[in-house]
């Protein structure tokens, strides 16, 4: 089934008949029995609502629609991106449990992994996820996730989640996927993931004026979360706002065609600039270590997404050219990604800085890199070209 198609087909009407649902804007709810309430507590009363902690309305039309997009039985909504990932490790892990990470993720993740989980006696080894034989080598008796990005921040290397989904069923493992970079494009769970993750915040809001995640996966691990005595979304409270789950629901619905333009002047930026000589990576260049794995992977009408680097070098060269590319009204000099704009940011000082610089060095982030996140330019040709001037002032051409 197409993903998109999967978040069309589904049809909500607001209380009063309104094209969008009806947002529940309230905190706790009303029931007409205390049995009920008690029922509710328990799990025990479907469709009765009781705290907005636990769900609500708005809440789970969103987390439908996710679920839908991803293929899974069912989802849960956060706060934050951060608040669905740290929620599903506390849930799968305890104390004297391992993980086997992707060395290449999201800063917030790595620091999680690194330098929090420890303290509960959670350990986790970084692996290059594209050496298949690596990950195999650090998982242990003990080891319970095998965690990735299906398109890694920010050095887009890409996951071949067949491959570690087996390797996953081998060992008894959870393979989560954070499909943060490839919405659309890459639908993990049809090719084995068990968990798939996202910080809405970025692709799927599109607009950077809302924070949330998500955690889709089957119906028992969303219970399991959400459970009042010991579920990890539950205690940790990293609740979404009714308000802001009615918003990002408007705004998925039209994920597809923003993705695919997305895709289509990231692709045009890296094939110019890998054509002036520039180290380019993005997973649509025939020149990326991972491309034919991406193609194999992804759903072909959404394209390879909207995310590229470039490296000149030096972080000196890399500030003066962000500085001037915002001068010019090229894009904002901005962390995040998925905007209307495009946003670049240079991501060892600072998306990926709570990763020491040894380790930076040893995985290939160099000071010099810069992070497009590609917007919707209506004329991309006109945008390539402000910014080949852009980089002739600084010295990088």
């Amino acid at each position: 089934m197409n993903p998109a198609d999967s978040i069309q087909d589904l049809q909500y009407f607001g209380e009063f008949g309104g094209v969008n649902p009806s947002i529940s804007d309230s905190s706790t709810y009303t029931f007409l029995s205390a049995k009920t309430m008690f029922d509710t507590f328990e799990g025990n009363a479907d469709g009765c609502y009781l705290y907005s902690r636990h769900s609500s309305p708005s809440n789970l039309y969103l987390g439908e629609a996710l679920a839908a997009m991803e293929g899974t039985e069912t989802s849960n909504v956060s706060a934050s991106g951060m608040g669905a990932i740290t929620s599903v490790i506390m849930q799968l892990c305890s104390a004297g449990d391992h993980i086997v990470s992707s060395r290449t993720i999201y800063g917030g993740t790595y620091a999680f992994l690194k330098n929090f989980a420890p303290k509960l006696n959670i350990q986790t080894s970084f692996v290059d996820i594209t050496n298949l034989e690596a990950v195999e080598a650090a998982i242990s008796k003990s080891t319970k996730v095998l965690y990735c990005e299906s398109v890694s921040n920010p050095l887009l290397e890409v996951a071949d989640i067949q491959a570690l989904s087996k390797l996953a069923k081998k060992h008894n493992l959870q393979l989560v996927v954070d499909n943060t970079f490839s919405p659309l494009s890459i639908s993990p769970k049809q090719l084995g993931a068990d968990i798939v993750i996202h910080s809405l915040t970025k692709f799927i809001n599109g607009a950077s004026d809302a924070i949330g995640g998500v955690v889709c996966g089957t119906q028992e691990l969303i219970d399991n979360l959400r459970n009042v005595n010991d579920g990890a979304a539950m205690l940790f409270g990293a609740t979404m706002d009714s308000l802001r789950a009615a918003s990002i629901l408007k705004n998925l619905r039209t994920l597809h065609i923003r993705m695919k333009q997305h895709s289509i002047n990231a692709m045009y930026l890296a094939e110019k600039f890998e054509s002036l000589g520039i180290k380019t990576v993005y997973p649509g260049l025939n020149s990326h270590p991972s491309h034919k794995e991406f193609k194999r992977q992804m759903n072909n009408e959404f394209g390879f997404g909207g995310m590229l680097t470039i490296d000149v070098e030096t972080l000196e060269k890399a500030n003066a050219l962000m500085e001037m590319m915002q001068d010019e009204n090229l894009g904002y000099l901005a962390v995040s990604l998925g905007f209307y704009k495009t946003l670049f940011s240079a991501p060892g000082s600072s998306t990926s800085s709570e990763i020491p610089e040894d380790e930076q060095k040893e995985m290939g982030l160099s000071p010099g890199l810069i992070r497009f996140s590609v917007g919707l330019d209506n004329d991309i040709e006109r945008t390539f070209q402000a910014m080949q001037k852009c980089m002739k002032s600084v010295g990088i051409l």
